[in-house]
């Protein structure tokens, strides 16, 4: 847009304001331009100094004019000038000049970008802990969209997909049912004493082409898992001493890391994390070959070598020549050859192929062979400081820094001796992941540069960013590099943070716990939220409990046996001396919730056992499997841990039955028939519904009290003033259906047979019965001011029914109705126990109104 467009389009805005209302003015750029010069012209100069400020100043010793003067003849384009001048033949003088001013400018621009990097990072590690502590708020208020109705997963997984949104849910609730099986035949395995391949069997229940599968054998290699069948069918065919694999590392893991058996186990689990990455290769070198057959060439050979030399052709042969870095001996890439022999985990193979072509070799590098050799047999594949030191001659005089070495020459060079382990990566050798990481193994040293530990600060500090990315395909394999490192507790909260592996991260916690290969937080150094923390060592802990707990809590309304499962595997980590007891009775407290969720669902009998009708006890579930909760030492400690704190936790959430059945089935039967009567006196003044037998709480009150009455009747327990005071509540509460279904009489005969209420007009048995109080309990006592009135209820109805017949029988049996009445009001006068003046009003009108 030009001046003349902009001049124009503004002279439209005023253009719909009427012309006789305001005049026009028409002016030229050049006329605005002078006109603003003469505006400026018109400014009153600014006020000259008055020396106010200059003597305000001086005060402070400041000399106001030499600064004046000092910045008026500031010369700023002199800034980045030498501050001694330079001639134009001084070019040392020059050459220093611009060396410190480009390491200026340098320092400046590293200052510059780390301070927007540390922004950066920053706001990214803020938005990720607030999505993280966000997620974890809405998993603690159970509203994860992973979280099942209390109908439980079995209706959801045969319900089938009902909107699209709901497949991952489907097929995440599918999963979980799948591993119950698996976890559950562990069990079984631990009690029957013999070893169990739980992660090989984990590993079937996934599919073969994703990551989780892939990370499974990882772990199954490290562990040194035999994948052998123990279905729990079989179980009793297997004699312990088969072996059992239950926290076989957990001394060598939880120990001093710097004890002998802690070194072997790293040196186990680098040697498992690379036989397992030199299978899956294995594998992607048949597919290879399997995928091109007529460019693989490979004939009718099947030996090893063949197959590396068809997966060369494929990888590094391409319209008729080889790729130019690759070095050829005898007329093939040998080194990459020999290379892939020992990536694929055949160094015999490899030593073979070199024998065969030794002479070849010797010409290209003299000792190559016998440094092969030396290496194959040394003990944990690490040359001794006088056999690596000809070769590390080797490697520095014209291996490392030619720039025509074949790459896999220098990869075969710096594997056999351990050499410049800083230097990372080599081109070609180490083009993916899997390969980079392979290598970083080989070249591990437990005896020098930190072994396995010192590369698990390196791939830590790497991050899972650099591993994963924001490609899809890739989640999880963060988890697996942590777990080659060693740092299983990392590599498990890896998994959890993903929605869609934390079914995995569960099992892959349990295989860890079951091997010895997991270290718990204390109570005080542990979380509500996070599951990874770090203890006073520094050492990575994974809360273990609060994993399980999370998992369980999906399903344990429906399915109370397989949660128990789980709970059982909390108490895997037992032996961690202080720590391990704290599982144990984290585990117990999840094992009566458990026990408390199944009441509502009425399968609580078959967890906690119970009585037939002939009175013969039938044992549970968990009294079945008291080794695996540590519970099995002491007979009693069942009932103590279990079944009395369970049964607490139910009278206290009014759960009455349930508590009483869970004192009964622990032996407490005193304290079931206080709780009765205690439950009863609290239920006694609630509606009835006035049906005998019906559904109300009351009724199965007082029908289980009934029932334990009998009971105890028969075996002589629980004797005192608890049971007869069940026996009195129970007999009133009958009382009190026979009222309200109009049947008085039977209600005064039953009131009266309680032997609470005097029946005679007498001033001697009122006393007598007033004084007999003190031998009751206190729950009859407290609730006099209910059964009074009911009582006098009763007087009433029937003294209101004589009143249609007035004949002689029916005034006698009102004088009796009467003279009961006043007996009652006289008893409540003599009860030296508060009750509420209602209760002695209500009383006094109702035997005004039977006498009137």
């Amino acid at each position: 847009m030009d001046l003349s467009t902009l001049l124009s389009e503004s002279q439209a805005l005023t253009a719909h304001l009427a012309p006789n209302d305001i005049p026009s003015i028409h002016l030229g750029l050049e006329q605005i331009e002078a006109q603003s010069r003469r505006l400026v012209t018109r400014q009153a100069a600014a006020p000259a100094d008055t020396g106010k400020a200059s003597y305000l100043l001086a005060q402070a010793q400041v000399d106001t004019g030499t600064l004046a003067n000092n910045i008026a003849a500031l010369n700023t384009a002199t800034t980045f000038a030498p501050l001694q001048p330079l001639h134009d033949t001084d070019v040392a003088g020059y050459l220093r000049h611009a060396h410190e001013q480009s390491i200026i400018s340098t320092i400046e621009e590293g200052r510059r970008d780390t301070l927007l990097e540390f922004k950066r990072v920053l706001d990214e590690r803020v938005k990720r802990d607030w999505e993280a502590r966000k997620k974890r708020i809405f998993e603690e208020l159970g509203e994860r969209s992973t979280l099942l109705a209390p109908e439980g997963r079995k209706r959801t997984a045969a319900a089938g997909t009902a909107r699209p949104g709901e497949a991952s849910t489907d097929k995440q609730q599918a999963r979980m049912m799948e591993y119950d099986g698996t976890i559950a035949a562990l069990n079984a395995s631990r009690l029957a004493g013999v070893a169990y391949p739980l992660l090989t069997n984990l590993q079937e229940q996934t599919d073969a082409a994703s990551m989780t599968h892939q990370t499974y054998q990882f772990l199954a290699s490290i562990v040194d898992e035999t994948p052998v069948s123990t279905a729990p069918e079989h179980l009793g065919s297997f004699a312990p001493t088969a072996g059992n694999a239950e926290r076989k590392f957990a001394r060598a893991y939880l120990g001093d890391p710097e004890r002998r058996e802690a070194l072997q186990l790293r040196r186990q689990i680098t040697v498992g994390a690379q036989r397992s990455l030199e299978a899956q290769y294995w594998d992607v070198v048949q597919r290879t070959i399997a995928a091109r057959p007529q460019q693989a060439a490979l004939g009718g050979d099947p030996s090893i070598a063949a197959h590396i030399k068809a997966y060369l052709n494929v990888k590094f042969y391409q319209q008729g020549s080889w790729e130019p870095r690759l070095e050829l001996i005898a007329g093939q890439p040998l080194w990459a050859k020999l290379f892939y022999l020992i990536r694929t985990g055949h160094p015999e193979q490899c030593l073979q192929e070199a024998m065969l072509h030794e002479n070849a070799i010797s010409m290209k590098e003299r000792h190559f062979v016998t440094y092969l050799k030396s290496w194959l047999s040394a003990p944990n594949r690490a040359l001794s400081r006088s056999e690596r030191n000809p070769l590390q001659a080797t490697y520095n005089s014209h291996i490392l820094h030619s720039p025509d070495t074949d790459p896999f020459k220098l990869a075969l060079f710096k594997i056999i001796g351990k050499l410049d382990p800083a230097r990372r990566s080599v081109p070609l050798v180490t083009a993916t992941t899997e390969d980079w990481l392979w290598f970083q193994l080989a070249m591990l040293d437990e005896d020098e540069n930190g072994g396995l530990r010192a590369l698990s600060e390196v791939l830590t500090g790497y991050g899972e960013r650099h591993f994963e990315g924001t490609t899809k395909g890739k989640k999880g394999m963060w988890a697996r590099v942590l777990l080659i490192c060693g740092q299983f507790e990392r590599a498990v909260a890896a998994l959890y943070e993903n929605p869609e592996l934390q079914v995995d991260a569960v099992h892959f916690a349990v295989a860890l716990a079951y091997y010895g290969l997991l270290r718990v937080p204390s109570r005080a150094e542990s979380s509500d939220v996070e599951i990874l923390s770090t203890n006073s060592a520094g050492l990575p802990t994974l809360n273990f409990a609060l994993l399980i707990s999370r998992y369980i809590r999906q399903f344990i309304r429906s399915e109370p046996q397989v949660a128990l499962q789980y709970v059982y595997c909390i108490c895997l980590s037992a032996d961690q001396g202080e720590v391990g007891k704290e599982q144990v009775e984290i585990a117990w407290e999840l094992t009566r919730r458990v026990i408390l969720m199944a009441e509502a669902g009425g399968e609580w009998v078959d967890l906690v056992g119970g009585y037939r009708p002939d009175g013969t006890r039938f044992t549970g579930i968990i009294e079945r499997d008291l080794k695996l909760l540590k519970l099995d030492s002491n007979p009693n400690d069942f009932a103590e841990h279990i079944l009395k704190r369970a049964a607490r936790q139910s009278e206290r959430e009014k759960r009455i039955n349930e508590a009483i059945r869970l004192y009964h089935l622990a032996g407490e039967h005193e304290t079931v028939v206080e709780c009765l009567a205690r439950a009863l006196g609290d239920q006694i003044s609630e509606p009835t519904g006035g049906v005998p037998g019906g559904s109300d709480e009351g009724e199965e009150l007082a029908n289980t009290a009934k029932e334990v009455l009998s009971h105890y009747e028969r075996t002589n327990r629980a004797s005192g003033k608890a049971r007869e005071a069940v026996v009195k509540l129970v007999r009133i509460r009958d009382a009190r259906v026979a009222k309200e279904q109009g049947l008085p009489e039977r209600a005064l005969e039953i009131m009266e047979s309680t032997g609470i209420f005097p029946t005679e007009n007498d001033n001697t048995t009122i006393n007598k019965k007033a004084q007999q109080l003190r031998d009751y309990d206190e729950v009859i006592v407290r609730n006099l001011q209910f059964f009074l009135p009911l009582q006098m209820d009763i007087l009433v109805e029937l003294r209101n029914r004589r009143r249609l017949t007035m004949d002689a029988t029916a005034q006698h049996a009102v004088k009796i109705l009467v003279d009961k009445a006043l007996a009652l009001q006289k008893f409540a006068t003599n009860i030296k126990y508060s009750m509420s003046p209602d209760v002695h009003t209500y009383l006094s009108r109702s035997v005004v109104d039977l006498m009137n």
